[in-house]
């Protein structure tokens, strides 16, 4: 018999990936604030219910893309959250990418109650979520995840279990790392050449075939480019995702210097009122501190 999926946050991942859900033939239950999104999913045959709990009474898997670990909490343990309508059985798959403590403490609430739980976060953004080839890192039981494997897959182009519970959000913070030290080391390198007289693009031209290019050089550059700063990865999330980086390396004594500096560059942007920016726009940090604008 087909699993009946509970999907919880219809944002910018969120939407996109439960309509895959939906192609693939899964039954939907739905819910989020947003009730234009639900509204939308309802039109393609999903089913609405309107607090975690209630999904949870009926569901056999429930997947949450929620912005970060205060809001997983909420769903997961709050009033009227998932822990309320749970049962023995019931799977839990949190795809939101937060702190891997909070990730432990979620999962410690509900094995309690039966609840297994997998930390499942993504990686792609919104494009790759629209096409259904996001990467997906997971943590939790070998046999819990071969459970919901066919499940992840109709969302994704990549499912990887990489260890226990907190192990997927663990994964996803070192994503981040090197995704936002990449972009960094990509604007210092076109500003240096801007500055110089040599052209961004012919230097970018030059390099990608080389050890420098990269799968975000290729995403970037011609962001930075076309100075379309369009998200894509806000700055503000890239920002979140850092400070729960930088956290966890506190926590496990692993010093994170060139996080640190990356995360305090994210914070002069937000500053200078650039937060709902694409993370490309690291780049108007380095053009601010050299005077100077690339271009094409």
């Amino acid at each position: 018999m087909m699993k009946k999926i509970g999907f919880i946050g219809l944002g910018i991942m969120g939407k996109p990936m439960s309509k895959n859900l939906i192609k693939a033939g899964f039954q939907l239950i739905v819910s989020d604030f947003n009730k234009d999104a639900v509204s939308e999913l309802a039109q393609l045959g999903a089913e609405v219910e309107t607090t975690p709990k209630a999904i949870a009474e009926k569901a056999d898997i429930v997947i949450t893309m929620l912005p970060n670990s205060p809001n997983v909490k909420a769903v997961a343990l709050g009033e009227n959250g998932l822990i309320e309508g749970a049962r023995e059985g019931l799977i839990y798959v949190d795809m939101s990418s937060i702190a891997p403590a909070a990730s432990q403490e979620v999962y410690g609430a509900l094995i309690e109650k039966g609840v297994e739980m997998l930390d499942a976060p993504v990686s792609g953004g919104e494009p790759k979520a629209i096409d259904g080839t996001i990467s997906v890192m997971v943590g939790g039981k070998k046999e819990v995840f071969a459970e919901v494997q066919d499940v992840l897959a109709a969302m994704a182009g990549s499912v990887v279990h990489v260890g226990e519970i907190g192990a997927g959000n663990v994964t996803k913070l070192a994503n981040q790392i090197i995704v936002a030290l990449n972009i960094a080391a990509v604007s210092e390198a076109f500003v240096l050449a801007q500055k110089a007289g040599v052209n961004p693009e012919a230097v970018y031209q030059a390099i990608r075939g080389g050890l420098a290019g990269s799968t975000v050089l290729d995403a970037k550059a011609p962001m930075m480019l076309d100075r379309n700063f369009n998200p894509g990865f806000r700055i503000n999330l890239h920002i979140k995702d850092l400070t729960n980086a930088m956290e966890t390396s506190h926590e496990f004594g692993s010093p994170a210097p060139l996080t640190a500096a990356v995360l305090e560059m994210m914070y002069t942007l937000k500053g200078d009122g650039h937060e709902f920016d694409d993370h490309s726009s690291l780049l108007k940090y380095y053009e601010k501190l050299a005077n100077v604008e690339i271009s094409r």
